[in-house]
């Protein structure tokens, strides 16, 4: 995802506007028949394939995510809070973070997939807390501190925008977009969780992974399958969370 810039006419932030334009396009556009086809396909897959377990599993995991992310410290790393560096070398240290994280989510994929299905079920968990942790240090990377809890709301927003349906992003979109306004709105932290439909984030979260982590059950698949799923889902997530920062940091995409 990211890369140098080419053009050495171009200045960094310049090329970055840029890469976020066709990114927004992308994450915004219309979905179209395959899309439209392959959501049909996995609304019967959740339910009439997929063991109910498997659906009380993560909706638990889910609940009890937005609780120790939103009121708890447990997430927050021991990495320091980067200030006063340009968006550059922000860039380079979030991608040799993903890189990173990629890994540790594949290896535990991997593992857990060989376990059978019981292992498999596991890993839902275990995933999502390596998401959050991943989430944690990027926002200190791009400068800002998880001990506000508004920032582990925004964190929140950003997981759900990578998991959304096309349907939903629009709308998670511009609450990203205008996170530094609508933030000041929200003083007290009871009043915030209000504003999210967490019902929403768990449904759109299970749909978007079913898939991918449905196939980890198959006998003699898992431990292939779990890391190929693992890998791609931390590669969205952290494509979708470096460029959210982007957006607070530059403050839009206008040239």
């Amino acid at each position: 995802m990211y890369r140098d810039p080419i053009n050495n006419d171009q200045t960094y932030d310049e090329y970055v506007r840029a890469d976020l334009n066709r990114w927004v396009r992308k994450l915004l556009q219309r979905p179209g028949l395959v899309e439209r086809t392959s959501k049909v396909i996995q609304t019967k897959i959740n339910d009439k394939i997929i063991p109910e377990k498997v659906h009380t599993v993560i909706t638990a995991t889910v609940k009890g995510l937005v609780k120790s992310v939103v009121f708890g410290l447990e997430y927050i790393p021991n990495s320091p809070i980067i200030y006063g560096v340009k968006l550059q070398e922000r860039d380079q240290a979030a991608q040799k973070l993903l890189t990173k994280y990629r890994k540790i989510a594949a290896a535990e994929g991997a593992g857990t997939g060989a376990g059978g299905f019981t292992l498999a079920v596991a890993d839902f968990p275990a995933l999502i807390v390596i998401k959050m942790k991943f989430l944690f240090e990027l926002a200190h990377i791009y400068g800002f501190s998880t001990e506000d809890y508004r920032e582990r709301l925004f964190l929140l927003y950003v997981f759900q925008l990578a998991f959304s349906s096309q349907e939903k992003r629009p709308e998670l979109y511009k609450v990203i977009l205008n996170w530094d306004k609508t933030r000041e709105s929200w003083p007290v932290e009871k009043e915030s969780l209000q504003q999210v439909n967490w019902e929403q984030f768990q449904r759109e979260y299970r749909d978007a992974i079913d898939f991918r982590k449905t196939l980890q059950l198959i006998p003699g698949l898992g431990a292939i399958i779990g890391a190929w799923a693992n890998y791609g889902l931390v590669d969205d997530l952290g494509i979708v969370g470096m460029n959210c920062y982007r957006l607070r940091i530059l403050g839009g995409i206008k040239s």
